[in-house]
């Protein structure tokens, strides 16, 4: 990892990332996560089920994949669209650096969105430090990184990250996810919800993959989208094409 990961690249991303108004965006889901977990507490403090299906279905197929997506696909693919990524390729930074710098930059952003919302949601919902309080938190975890290494990866291949990450999303993982099995072993909300289960042991979050699976398949996905992005943004930065 030495020289992997560039600060001045990091700085220049973080100051971007939270200089627009989408920025606002980001506070958002997360309010309205821990809003309506106070609100089921209140009403049936017992718990069971809606905290699975509200922290696990809600969060983790809806709020988690969206916020990683406008995250991940505005650490590099604003300066694509505006063309300033010609300058930072200008500099003698190498290209892998760039996209690991994003990717990390895009992942703990999406942490602090969305895996820590998470762990304060479940820790409302069952009162404490429970299994699933921090399977939540550590699935999220998982799913920041597996999520934005595909959407950064995205944001290099085509012009429409964003219309292309919410089909994935919405037909991918939230229809073919549920009810094709197959589908399954490729979706980032499964591979996130086995490491939750693995830890939670909880039925209600609906993980249909073993955590070995989950992580292989994760770690496998990561990599490969990691790898895809870099040699991409090398083709760009030699060519000039228009990404």
């Amino acid at each position: 990892m030495d020289g992997a990961f560039n600060k001045i690249v990091a700085s220049i991303t973080l100051r971007a990332v939270f200089g627009r108004k989408r920025a606002l965006i980001f506070a958002i889901p997360p309010v309205i996560l821990i809003a309506i977990t106070l609100i089921l507490k209140a009403a049936r403090p017992d718990g069971a089920p809606w905290p699975g299906r509200i922290l696990g279905d809600f969060g983790f197929s809806v709020i988690l994949p969206l916020t990683a997506l406008i995250i991940g696909t505005s650490v590099l693919g604003a300066e694509i669209d505006e063309g300033s990524i010609v300058h930072l390729l200008a500099t003698p930074v190498r290209r892998s650096s760039v996209i690991v710098t994003k990717f990390v930059v895009a992942a703990v952003l999406t942490m602090a969105f969305v895996a820590v919302p998470e762990l304060i949601a479940g820790l409302i919902a069952t009162g404490g430090v429970t299994k699933l309080a921090v399977g939540l938190f550590i699935g999220a975890l998982a799913g920041s990184v597996i999520y934005n290494a595909v959407f950064v990866m995205l944001s290099v291949l085509t012009t429409r990250a964003i219309a292309v990450g919410l089909l994935y999303v919405l037909i991918w993982e939230v229809v073919l996810g549920n009810f094709v099995g197959g589908v399954r072993l490729l979706s980032v909300e499964q591979y996130s919800l086995g490491v939750a289960n693995a830890i939670a042991h909880y039925s209600a979050l609906n993980a249909h993959l073993t955590l070995s699976t989950a992580l292989i398949m994760g770690v496998i996905v990561t990599i490969a989208a990691l790898v895809l992005a870099t040699r991409r943004l090398s083709e760009f930065s030699l060519k000039g094409d228009a990404v």
